[in-house]
């Protein structure tokens, strides 16, 4: 499929316009918009008949579709990604939005949670859509740790820790996975948890696989060496023990016997690398931005809208995020701004009371 960014890098002035005119009428009215109303408001003086032919040209693009005959043009989910991307002009904070917002920050709670539920409401208030805010990601030690498949390309880790509390974290596995894999990750890993953190538990996998290589490199050494067997592709990860003439090991068991060893041992490394890469997905998460429709995989709402940003601490780690939730006509001129103030705003107050 065409990029975007190529398709409205190929149009002319006239229909770059019309499709911006077009997407900002229905974020305002919610309504499909005519070739007439746009007439009025194009900056080139041209016929209604001409503007329609670039609406069905904008349509032949799959930017905009036409819900009934001859009663306008609404976005298509790529027109509004493409507008957002390449067109939206983002405005300033309103003064009194920003006042609202502060007004939440004021208060001498050191309860993070508390501070958290107060800008959840004033989002949800100023914004009339849902609010959407993702508590500081926390280093405490882990008592139970699921790995939840939500599509192909889409996971949830929930992590309960020692002390009760618990975070679903949305990331990307690893290609080829499936539930089972993740069970089997998931077992694991609830082995060692128990009073370890996920930097804890990392540095212990990572330990186990630098000691299965080292056994697997200790048992083929003697077979390398003797010529019965090599390696493809060394020190990669896709590295394999080749073994030659198959037929000559049969009558010496104990070579047969240390090929099966060191099969094992590679099944058991491949299993450990692909947990470590579950565990580093875990822990950085995803930073989050525009999802429009079916982007939206996270609430699986296709006629909805995430505007949601992620906020940091002093060290600009991310440990959070802030967003609102809205149908795709959300005014993202007005709503972006105030979600990326009120994070900015969230990451500082976080940071400063982590201090104390």
């Amino acid at each position: 499929m065409t990029d975007a960014s190529t398709i409205l890098s190929d149009m002319n002035d006239r229909t770059r316009e019309v499709f911006r005119l077009v997407v900002e009428q229905y974020l305002s009215s919610g309504g499909p918009v005519g070739s007439r109303t746009l007439t009025r408001t194009l900056t080139e003086k041209v016929s209604a008949a001409t503007v329609r032919n670039v609406m069905q040209d904008l349509e032949y693009l799959g930017l905009l579709d036409s819900p009934h005959v001859s009663a306008g043009r609404v976005p298509t989910q790529l027109g509004l990604r493409m507008f957002v991307d390449s067109l939206l002009e983002i405005g300033s904070v309103a003064p009194e939005d920003q006042e609202k917002i502060d007004a939440t920050m004021g208060g001498n709670d050191p309860d993070v949670s508390t501070l958290l539920d107060q800008v959840g409401a004033a989002l949800s208030g100023i914004t009339r859509g849902a609010s959407l805010v993702l508590a500081p990601k926390r280093e405490a030690p882990i008592r139970h740790i699921e790995f939840v498949s939500l599509a192909p390309d889409r996971a949830l880790v929930v992590l309960v820790f020692a002390d009760g509390q618990v975070e679903n974290r949305i990331f990307t596995p690893p290609p080829g996975q499936t539930p089972s894999s993740m069970r089997e990750a998931a077992n694991f890993l609830n082995a060692l948890a128990e009073g370890r953190t996920l930097t804890d538990l990392r540095r212990s996998i990572a330990k186990e696989i630098a000691q299965r290589r080292q056994e697997i490199d200790a048992l083929a050494r003697d077979l390398v060496e003797s010529g019965i067997a090599l390696w493809e592709n060394a020190g990669e990860s896709s590295e394999r023990l080749l073994v030659r003439g198959r037929s000559n090991l049969i009558e010496d068991v104990s070579d047969a016997s240390e090929i099966d060893r060191i099969r094992t041992l590679f099944d058991d490394l491949e299993r450990k690398r692909d947990i470590a890469e579950f565990l580093g997905l875990a822990e950085t998460g995803e930073g989050v931005r525009i999802f429009i429709g079916s982007e939206n995989k996270l609430f699986s709402l296709s006629g909805s809208s995430l505007v949601v940003s992620p906020y940091m601490n002093a060290d600009r780690k991310i440990i959070g995020a802030v967003g609102v939730i809205g149908p795709t006509r959300l005014n993202y001129g007005r709503i972006v701004p105030i979600v990326d103030y009120t994070a900015q705003l969230v990451g500082r107050l976080v940071s400063d009371r982590g201090k104390g």
